[in-house]
């Protein structure tokens, strides 16, 4: 149709009975942030860009290629955010949250934005939960990190999800597993893009999925065997953590997240289900963002799960979560007396909690309980000219068609029981 607007490409609607799934998965991960101990934070949609260059890193794809860059009114140069953990420790800096009690324990959700090829699973508006632990250099914490993740998919339901698990060193480690890297490209048969992205930034040529680049980096030195002692030490320690835990994972030497920041422990979740997109999530440790940006020299740990992808993992799995309903009871009123009772009715419904809702329009009894039907809740109330008069309503379970009368002060008291037994069934 002619003139007709269509959503951005690349950036998915979500709308019901989806988006009941949609905010399920949201809400899952932010509650298993919140039985941690971490504080929900609204951090801005759009920062100064140069939070993003000197924080992600200059030669980041992400920086260099996806970002949504614009000019503000007043010659400002900003960026809509492309991921969480930069904005989080400008916050912690600018409101002096460091200077409290440690570890600052965050997590934050909403939209992030890359200007990616747009295909199943990879979007342009990205919808993501993260936590962010900043100020305790501390294994156990890692750990801590992981698991909030884990819980998260489980209390989804959740099952087939894998963890890969490597470390990315240290500034005192890395920089000669660097050159050690950058040495063994430069004798590969790469092609020109390539070759210059080993240059920038060698480890994220390890992270090259054509089968045919793998088959040349067979041999290349892996950052998990140039590890220095400390490194070494700490990885150990939060291996034997997990499994005390009972958090499966699998090493992943070649594992090179997309920003430059991560140290140490760094991990993925991915689910085979997804296909060529399969990762749903993950995160590391970067000890040195909080200085590069400005602020005290302290560690810290996050991840960033993707809702989007949570969800489709959960299709995948054919699981079903979030209420397939938005609404438990629904008022058939027949009449100019029982609709105007039944907007009455409605507040003292909501007031318990119950989510209600109510035939509007002139409708029929027979238009009145097709909606009713197609509504999707438990119960339909009644009421018709009789019924006000007599200050009674017709109480019917639309599972199985039984039907009640009920005093209509008594009618709230009934709803609760009759649901609270449908959900007990």
């Amino acid at each position: 149709m002619a003139g007709q607007f269509q959503a951005p490409k690349g950036v998915p609607d979500y709308f019901p009975p989806r988006s009941n799934s949609f905010l399920a998965v949201q809400n899952a991960i932010g509650h298993a942030a919140t039985l941690a101990g971490y504080g929900y934070v609204e951090l801005p949609v759009f920062e100064d860009v140069n939070l993003f260059v000197r924080g992600i890193g200059e030669s980041t794809d992400v920086v260099s290629k996806e970002m949504y860059v614009f000019e503000d009114r007043g010659g400002r140069t900003l960026a809509l955010r492309p991921e969480g953990t930069a904005g989080v420790a400008r916050l912690v800096i600018e409101h002096g949250l460091d200077k409290g009690q440690l570890p600052v324990k965050l997590w934050y959700q909403g939209p992030f934005f890359r200007a990616e090829r747009p295909q199943q699973g990879r979007y342009r508006q990205l919808q993501q939960v993260g936590i962010e632990a900043i100020g305790a250099p501390d294994p156990a914490l890692d750990v801590e990190v992981i698991s909030v993740a884990d819980d998260a998919f489980r209390s989804l339901g959740l099952r087939n999800f894998n963890l890969m698990l490597t470390s990315l060193g240290c500034a005192n480690c890395r920089p000669e597993y660097k050159e050690k890297l950058i040495a063994y490209l430069e004798k590969l048969d790469l092609d020109e893009e390539t070759k210059t992205r080993g240059k920038l930034n060698p480890l994220r040529v390890l992270d090259d999925k054509r089968p045919e680049v793998q088959k040349l980096l067979d041999k290349a030195p892996l950052m998990i065997n140039e590890l220095c002692d400390a490194c070494a030490n700490y990885h150990r320690e939060v291996e034997d953590l997990l499994e005390a835990t009972d958090v499966k994972f699998t090493p992943a030497p070649k594992l090179v997240r997309g920003l430059d920041y991560y140290t140490r422990t760094t991990f993925e979740f991915d689910h085979p289900g997804l296909g060529a997109q399969s990762g749903i999530g993950g995160g590391g440790r970067y000890d040195g963002l909080m200085s590069s940006l400005g602020g005290n020299d302290l560690s810290g740990i996050g991840f960033g799960i993707g809702t989007d992808r949570t969800l489709m993992a959960c299709e995948a799995e054919n699981l079903i979560v979030g209420e397939k309903s938005l609404i438990d009871v629904f008022i058939v009123p027949i009449g100019d007396r029982a609709h105007q009772l039944a907007v009455s009715l409605l507040q003292q419904i909501r007031a318990a909690n119950l989510r209600a809702d109510m035939a509007y329009g002139d409708r029929g009894l027979k238009g009145a309980m097709k909606a009713a039907d197609k509504s999707g809740a438990q119960i339909a109330v009644v009421i018709g000219d009789e019924e006000v008069s007599n200050s009674r309503v017709q109480i019917k379970n639309l599972g199985d068609s039984s039907q009640v009368q009920v005093a209509l002060g008594d009618m709230v008291a009934h709803l609760i029981q009759v649901i609270r037994q449908t959900e007990q069934s």
